[in-house]
């Protein structure tokens, strides 16, 4: 009953929306307040409803209700209760319901906290936001219901995919739509402007707290699934250009753009049609994404679904939202008025290359992405595009905007001087200089990426310390360490998000270029030698785990004559599942991870044995934890909260 409760609850949120898709939209056109008013308990309604509904699911599964087809298809009794929960989204079908639910949440809160925006456009935005979500209802009631029974409930289920049941996969889906959806809120934006014909200061500080949000998210949704690729799939490596990786990483490039398109926007009133297409695209990519990992034309270790049906309805929800937004925008956007001026030298001229390095970046990864599907269905011809074609094609774009990023952000608004700003950081690219020549004098017989990630890294990391410190002004060095105590959230935001950058590049460069790798055929007791240190195969036992049996090494480290760990990789197999597992054992830390994995048994009674050692693995997460943190802070500063942005004084409207 409950069940049937939750299902109807769906239907009841599809028909509040609608409404909420029309009377608003009509209100605000012929101003009618009483109609635009009803935006708001709509809003709340939809998320209640659809809260109620993911919590039924949600018990389904903890309580092991195989009566549903996706309990059984994606659960078992003997699973951790953990992996039970996650298994509500480690689906096709409750992974779409936790993205309506995100959906509706970040509608109720442009309801619940933007009431400091002007009541039409703030009409607007919430109409389209729930045009959204009434496509994604219908999405789920008719190709994707979470509540279907089945006709004779089994005493077990089929038990979820052994590579989800993981601590990185359980929060990773979750961060991941809570950026894709929020980008939802961006797109909502542009669209009602666009129809509004308001597009000026006031709007930027509106939309850029939604997208840092929704880019802070993304940031750490991407890197979970890194960390958990890197540690769980037992290859060893943190990024293959997998399609269902770059699926999230191009919103997240393009959304980038439009965080750094929005403050010329806020600050000097230009760049607003440039500005609405990145919020149009940023959603775009994110409904593209989807498309990719539910659709099933290519093919990925992280794909949910690979149904046609399904397919072809997220191409249509695509179609509808991006080439509806896309033709309202050609419409609009010509009469856009920029009012900023602006040198060729000036912090404006640095986000606009900042911009172009950015996007051409996201066309890279999507051409890369979308080609073999082309190839096929144009030429008929199989083709792979993989980590050669990216390397080569993308990595430019990213030294270059690692190169100009320090100076841009350094220089004055309208019109600036490089010759003023190179004589405040000249010494550290110097140093920065020296550091890479120094990577590249201890190396030996290595490639020159080492050395190149080294200093474009620390030439970020100090660019983004010196412009902290600048913006202390003047006076002596406690004066001035006072006052950046004192500097607004936004600079502290922008500064850890720059050094995360550069913490970042500094290692990805690291472990590509300085990894050890070995791979042998290893004895009991058999002792070898990777870099500085020895190895050990002291003994492989058959264990049993909570729901898996599993082939355990145990293998002792060595550093000269001191014993530094003993680690235990593993090879399981979950026999519900009928399918094998690599858990690979690393022993992490600040400037190296040895990382261990042990295969199968051959005939001699020996073991395979892979051992790595991947120097400043983990600064290329930490990286992404310190730009999320800078999104975070920046999203404390109170200046980009909408409400402070909305009781400042209005400004003239820019008619379109």
């Amino acid at each position: 009953m409950l069940n049937e409760l939750a299902h109807f609850a769906l239907i009841l949120a599809l028909g509040i929306a609608l409404v909420q898709m029309i009377l608003p939209m009509i209100g605000a056109a012929t101003g009618r307040k009483s109609w635009m008013a009803v935006a708001e308990p709509a809003a709340t309604s939809q998320v209640i409803l659809v809260s109620f509904s993911f919590g039924v699911l949600m018990w389904a599964f903890i309580q092991s209700d195989f009566s549903l087809a996706i309990v059984y298809n994606n659960s078992h009794t003997a699973k951790p209760m953990l992996y039970k929960i996650s298994g509500v989204w480690g689906n096709h079908e409750g992974s779409m319901l936790l993205w309506v639910l995100i959906l509706t949440i970040f509608g109720a809160s442009a309801a619940w906290f933007g009431g400091g925006l002007p009541e039409r456009l703030r009409a607007r935005v919430l109409s389209v936001q729930a045009a959204i979500s009434v496509a994604f209802y219908l999405f789920i009631l008719l190709t994707s219901n979470p509540f279907a029974r089945l006709a004779v409930p089994p005493l077990n289920g089929l038990d979820l995919n052994p590579l989800l049941q993981d601590p990185g996969l359980a929060f990773h889906p979750p961060f991941l739509y809570l950026g894709y959806v929020g980008l939802s809120m961006s797109f909502s934006f542009a669209v009602a402007a666009l129809i509004e014909g308001r597009v000026d200061a006031a709007w930027a500080r509106w939309v850029r707290p939604w997208t840092l949000a929704a880019w802070m998210f993304l940031t750490v949704g991407i890197a979970l699934g890194s960390w958990w690729a890197y540690y769980e799939l037992g290859w060893g490596g943190f990024w293959f250009w997998d399609p269902v990786e770059n699926a999230s990483f191009m919103p997240w490039l393009i959304a980038a753009a439009l965080l750094h398109s929005a403050i010329v926007v806020e600050k000097r009133e230009a760049l607003k049609s440039w500005t609405v297409l990145l919020a149009i695209l940023a959603f775009g990519f994110s409904l593209l994404g989807t498309f990719i990992v539910r659709s099933g034309v290519l093919t990925s270790v992280h794909a949910f679904a690979t149904d046609p049906e399904r397919g072809v309805f997220i191409l249509v929800i695509l179609g509808i939202f991006t080439g509806g937004a896309l033709t309202l925008y050609a419409a609009r956007a010509g009469t856009l008025e920029a009012k900023g001026i602006f040198g060729a030298v000036s912090r404006e001229s640095g986000l606009v290359l900042n911009n172009i390095l950015l996007a051409v970046s996201a066309f890279v990864v999507f051409v890369g992405t979308i080609w073999p599907l082309v190839a096929e269905l144009a030429f008929g011809r199989t083709l792979s595009v993989g980590p050669p074609f990216f390397d080569a094609a993308f990595t430019p774009f990213m030294v270059a905007l690692a190169l100009v990023l320090p100076l841009g952000s350094m220089l004055s608004w309208k019109r600036g001087s490089l010759s003023r700003v190179w004589r405040s950081v000249w010494p550290f690219a110097v140093l920065a200089l020296a550091l890479g020549c120094l990577a590249y004098a201890m190396q030996s017989g290595r490639s020159a990426l080492g050395p190149v990630g080294a200093a474009l890294g620390a030439w970020t990391v100090m660019g983004a310390l010196v412009d902290l410190f600048q913006r202390a002004g003047r006076g002596t060095i406690g004066a001035r360490l006072g006052r950046l105590t004192r500097l607004p959230g936004a600079d502290w935001g922008k500064a850890a998000a720059h050094i995360g950058l550069g913490v970042t590049v500094f290692g990805v460069a690291g472990i590509t270029a300085w990894q050890l790798e070995d791979i042998r055929v290893a004895q009991i007791n058999e002792r070898f030698d990777v870099g500085a240190y020895t190895f050990v195969l002291a003994d492989v036992q058959q264990v049993e785990g909570p729901n898996y049996l599993t082939t355990m090494g145990e293998i002792a480290v060595f550093k000269g004559a001191r014993d530094i760990t003993t680690l235990y990789p593993e090879k399981r197999f979950y026999p519900v599942a009928q399918m094998p597992t690599t858990e690979a054992a690393i022993l992490n830390g600040v400037m190296r991870d040895i990382y261990v994995v042990i295969g199968d048994a051959q005939a001699d009674g020996g073991y395979t044995v892979r051992v790595y050692i991947k120097p400043f693995a983990n600064w290329i997460w930490g990286g992404a934890m310190l730009m999320a943190l800078g999104g975070f802070l920046s999203l404390t500063d109170r200046r980009l909260r909408m409400a402070a942005g909305a009781q400042k004084p209005a400004q003239r409207a820019v008619k379109v």
